[in-house]
């Protein structure tokens, strides 16, 4: 429920009321307070009977100025798909997401996260640098700022190489304002082995000659690229466990390790990765200079896939708003085949 919805209701009620309060003042008050009464029982009826389709959360831990969270009741009637495919790759296509975020982060941005997409992943990790009592994140021994990314990052994937390489196959790295479709990154990671050393993500074109993947958009590699960067790249020094753009070292990393860049378009060519919110890829709103990051850089909506995997830059509230589209609207009458690719 949207905070206008909750707010012109009651206005309506209330000029309703008024006009029958003014009535009320006049000559007619017996039948007048007989139909009041009725009038508000109807109103108390209506209300409760709203609340009971959904369970909306209004923690006392948030501020006026941050997105409500809200969450529909599971026996929902708008439930209906029974979700075959989604529940079979769930359990053959495992995945960890780790999210970078920071403990300024974890409740304006992260909780949010947690709040929607996350859940959807077979493990998630929110890594930090500080432990929280209120929030799960995993505080590694590392300092805050652009400067220290990749030292963050290298860090990260040694802690989950450490403690958590056999809790699944697959290993995304998103931040705390992207939103990714974790069904489906488990349709495009179907066709793939964990047991290959497999790097999937939105392609960049500088810096490394191969390219690399853009951190925003999240990029995902195999079980055996985990154990690749690891043991046979930040362990042995091979790759540099220092720096400001994790994306660029973490390519570079690959390139020296002879860990190829995936396809992760689909079979037309169209994206899955987006570095920048719905609305920028849809609309071709980008930044200044950006073609230079990306040549190839296209926008509309012919050119991005049905499958897409992720947006980055989404603001807080923007994850309920696409949470909603996706899992809760249906055109009615209409009913989408999956498109086999």
């Amino acid at each position: 429920m949207s905070e206008c919805n909750i707010q012109s209701t009651p206005s309506r009620h209330f000029v309703y009321l008024k006009t029958m309060q003014s009535w009320y003042q006049g000559k007619h008050r017996g039948v007048t307070a007989f139909l009041l009464c009725c009038c508000f029982a109807i109103f108390i009826v209506f209300i409760l009977s709203d609340q009971t389709n959904i369970d909306v959360i209004l923690p006392m831990a948030l501020k006026a100025s941050k997105p409500t969270m809200f969450v529909y009741r599971k026996d929902s009637p708008l439930r209906e798909d029974n979700g075959t495919i989604a529940k079979t790759l769930e359990k053959n296509v495992r995945i960890l997401c780790w999210i970078m975020t920071c403990p300024q982060n974890h409740e304006s941005k992260a909780r949010h996260v947690m709040n929607t997409w996350a859940k959807r992943c077979n493990k998630v990790i929110y890594i930090s640098s500080k432990h929280n009592t209120t929030f799960p994140a995993v505080g590694l021994n590392v300092s805050e700022g652009r400067k220290h990314l990749t030292t963050k990052t290298m860090t990260a994937f040694k802690y989950i190489y450490k403690n958590h390489i056999n809790d699944a196959d697959w290993f995304l790295k998103a931040d705390d304002d992207t939103y990714v479709v974790v069904e489906n990154l488990r349709h495009l990671l179907s066709s793939y082995s964990p047991k290959d050393p497999v790097f999937l993500g939105q392609r960049f074109q500088r810096h490394v000659k191969q390219g690399y993947y853009s951190g925003g958009a999240g990029y995902v590699l195999s079980k055996e690229s985990v154990r690749r960067l690891v043991k046979d790249g930040i362990e042995t020094g091979n790759c540099s466990d220092t720096g400001q753009w994790e994306d660029v070292d973490v390519g570079k990393c690959m390139e020296t390790l002879g860990i190829k860049l995936g396809n992760s378009t689909d079979s037309k060519g169209r994206s899955r990765f987006h570095c920048f919110a719905p609305e920028n890829h849809l609309l071709g709103r980008f930044p200044n200079g950006h073609k230079g990051w990306e040549p190839d850089v296209r926008s509309g909506s012919e050119t991005i896939s049905e499958y897409a995997v992720s947006f980055h830059h989404v603001r807080p509230d923007n994850m309920y708003v696409y949470e909603f589209f996706l899992y809760r609207l249906r055109p009615f009458g209409i009913h989408f085949k999956h498109i086999t690719e």
